[in-house]
């Protein structure tokens, strides 16, 4: 005897049993008191992490070395801003970035996404 062929039908009532299946166990895993427990881990380590970064950013800001820095990159702005050397560094600047966007590009490539909407990261061209 012949055992009769698995229709359509029944392909698409274990694929529906499937999603429903995956559904169950992700809602189950995302319920779980351990998803919860490692979330509440992860989120009271970013808070420590970001309250221990804005501690040192405070107290390197404070510090001798972190005004001497501060005071340095203010002259160097101002030398920049007023001299010839300005457009320069802007044209090099911009060759770089473009090529690090080049670059970013590329290996995002295998992941397509939708640009941003308000033009952020579309290098400007200029002529």
């Amino acid at each position: 005897m012949t055992e009769p062929r698995p229709s359509f039908e029944d392909l698409g009532d274990e694929l529906r049993s499937l999603g429903a299946n995956l559904r169950k166990v992700l809602q189950a895993a995302w319920e779980s008191d351990e998803r919860r427990r490692a979330q509440g881990e992860i989120e009271r380590g970013l808070d420590d992490l970001a309250r221990t970064l804005r501690t040192a950013g405070q107290e390197f800001a404070a510090s001798p070395t972190g005004q001497r820095l501060r005071d340095d990159v203010r002259d160097l702005h101002e030398r920049l801003r007023s001299s010839e050397v300005d457009a320069r560094v802007r044209e090099e600047l911009l060759a770089a970035l473009r090529r690090v966007n080049e670059e970013l590009g590329k290996a995002a490539g295998a992941h397509p996404s939708t640009p941003p909407a308000d033009g952020a990261g579309t290098p400007e061209r200029t002529p």
